[in-house]
């Protein structure tokens, strides 16, 4: 009795199953069916996609704004502009080497922009000892001229980058000994967590008024940066005046 009674318990759940498949393979059908004849909904679906994504990415962004643009620890080019450009960098990468003559362009051109500098070595221990030279603070003494220097190299070795150390006007052996302090190992890791954060896919990336710029796309940069110059005026334009207080009774 308890045998029969199994068995058709098991049967009734397979019956089942095959019920539940049929209609999950009906209802497919039937969304396919649909999909085929309004393939306008896809498109309408990958437009809500994107700008889901874009959202959360202007969130991410938004949320890291104070450690992309202010960290007293980078170095900063024109530090009392209004708006503010990010770049993510690697000495090694041909892209970021392409592109350096253009952020220096660009820094010359706008003083009212600050340039933040983030050293996003990726392309192994020669980029990590770039980076870290970079971050002594001989290195960042010497600021641009050392970023000009090392992004000049077409390749990177000990031996070329202690050249590029000289060529900035400072002593390799000085600069290698600061290289060990622990802050500047762990500055980059921080840089590497943020970076990850907010979905920097390689580099170049720059960031400048809320927006993510991956790749070394000097004329979105360009543009980028005129209408956060724009937005930063009318914002200026549209704040409240100083009212004028009254004369002190005498």
């Amino acid at each position: 009795m308890l045998l029969r009674t199994l068995t058709a318990g098991l049967l009734c759940t397979l019956l089942l199953a095959g019920c539940e498949r049929q209609k999950d393979e009906a209802f497919e059908g039937q969304v396919r069916a649909y999909l085929l004849a309004h393939p306008e909904v896809l498109q309408e679906a990958a437009v809500k996609l994107r700008q889901k994504r874009a959202l959360a990415a202007a969130g991410a962004l938004k949320r890291a704004q104070a450690r992309l643009e202010r960290d007293p620890r980078d170095l900063v080019a024109n530090p009392d502009g209004g708006v503010t450009v990010v770049q993510f960098f690697d000495y090694r990468d041909t892209y970021c080497r392409a592109v350096a003559p253009e952020v220096l362009k660009l820094i010359a051109e706008n003083p009212d922009v600050r340039f933040v500098f983030k050293e996003h070595p990726v392309f192994g221990s020669a980029s990590d000892a770039a980076a870290k030279a970079a971050l002594t603070p001989q290195g960042k003494a010497k600021g641009l001229e050392l970023y000009r220097s090392l992004m000049s190299l077409k390749t990177l070795t000990d031996a070329r980058l202690d050249t590029a150390i000289r060529a900035a006007g400072l002593n390799p052996q000085e600069v290698r000994e600061a290289m060990g302090d622990r802050a500047i190992t762990q500055q980059i890791a921080d840089t590497r967590a943020l970076a990850a954060e907010i979905q920097v896919k390689g580099t170049p990336t720059f960031v400048v008024g809320g927006q993510m710029i991956q790749g070394a796309d000097v004329d979105q940069l360009r543009e980028a940066i005129k209408r956060a110059k724009s937005m930063s005026y009318q914002a200026l334009a549209d704040a409240p005046a100083m009212s004028t207080l009254p004369a002190a009774p005498r």
